[in-house]
């Protein structure tokens, strides 16, 4: 875990809601439901996913999730924030084993003082750093625009190949979440990218809120693991929609909770293939060298298929001498894989 460690030593943890199942005539109790102008309704089934993340890293390390489903005792549809809380209830106690911090990184759909006070709880005591938009902060702002004098302010300039980046970060300590004498006291900081090269062009531009105390000399760091929330969509959800898992199609619905076991083997997957991507030196030999995840899945499919391999270190090895590649650490003598006879 130690490699996956961000700002302050924590572990950086996002959340993001994801839909796995969509039609506009197969549902069941458990759907929710979207209600079209034109009369159309479109039932579908998502979860909010939990990932391990870190700038800098191309690995989602997949989580439990929380489905989004009616609860008992609500008459209200099921919703994100609703199932966001759920986990960070029932979770959260646990990430503790995780030590010595855990921080939570999410959208803008997370930055509000209910979702801010659980996080905060003492029996959790968990730290946070979510995107913060204008337009669904206003107090906020007006607190920022109020005190615009006390905004401290990091230029950094850097290269990214032949153009020149500017990344001017703000910050200010101290001002409510929200309206109301009860607001929640929190951090805010932004960040503007502008690429010199280009006549000064803004090119990024994002708001961040935290329970860290910001200073000129960890700005930076904060803001780069709130940038990385996205590694969710991209480094987990993306995968999952596109490289291989097939997220994106509906395997099927069944009566009740079919569709949601099937969305929990496939992350299941893709954490065993994260966790072997992480500690299995043969396999990571094999994926650096196949093109893609899908090829990879294609040849252990053909493979499996007309040979049977004692172990999984056995299929690895096979597959690294059919690609002519090094065994990368000594082994111990494998059987032969048996030949399934099809006739």
């Amino acid at each position: 875990m130690d490699e996956l460690r961000s700002f302050n030593n924590n572990l950086l943890i996002a959340l993001d809601g994801a839909t796995y199942y969509s039609s506009d005539s197969i549902h069941c109790d458990n759907c929710s439901q979207t209600n079209h102008k034109n009369g159309s309704i479109i039932y579908s089934h998502s979860a909010v996913l939990a990932a391990i993340i870190k700038p800098g890293s191309n690995k989602a390390l997949s989580l439990i999730p929380e489905y989004i489903t009616p609860q008992d005792g609500h008459e209200k549809q099921d919703c994100e924030i609703a199932a966001a809380k759920r986990w960070l209830k029932a979770y959260g106690p646990s990430l503790k084993q995780l030590g010595p911090g855990v921080t939570i990184t999410g959208d803008d759909i997370y930055c509000h003082q209910p979702l801010c006070e659980i996080m905060l709880d003492k029996d959790l005591a968990l730290d946070f750093i979510l995107v913060c938009k204008e337009e669904s902060h206003k107090t906020l702002y007006e607190y920022v625009e109020f005190l615009k004098d006390d905004i401290q302010t990091v230029e950094v300039k850097r290269w990214k190949g032949k153009r020149l980046f500017s990344d001017t970060y703000s910050f200010l300590n101290g001002v409510p979440l929200r309206d109301g004498k009860d607001a929640l006291e929190i951090n805010w900081c932004q960040i503007i990218t502008k690429d010199e090269s280009g006549k000064g062009k803004i090119v990024y531009k994002n708001a961040f809120a935290t329970n860290f105390e910001i200073s000129e000399k960890n700005v930076a760091q904060i803001v780069a693991d709130g940038r990385a929330r996205w590694k969710i969509e991209n480094e987990n959800n993306n995968v999952l929609k596109t490289k291989g898992y097939h997220l994106e199609h509906n395997f099927g619905h069944g009566k009740k909770n079919l569709s949601a076991l099937l969305m929990t083997f496939n992350l299941l997957a893709f954490l065993f293939h994260t966790v072997l991507d992480f500690m299995d030196e043969k396999y990571k030999l094999i994926r650096k060298t196949l093109p893609t995840r899908k090829t990879f899945f294609q040849d252990i499919r053909a493979l499996t298929r007309y040979i049977c391999f004692d172990s999984w270190n056995q299929l690895m090895i096979f597959m690294l001498r059919g690609l002519k590649l090094k065994i990368p650490i000594p082994i111990e003598k494998e059987p032969e894989p048996e030949v399934i006879d099809t006739g």
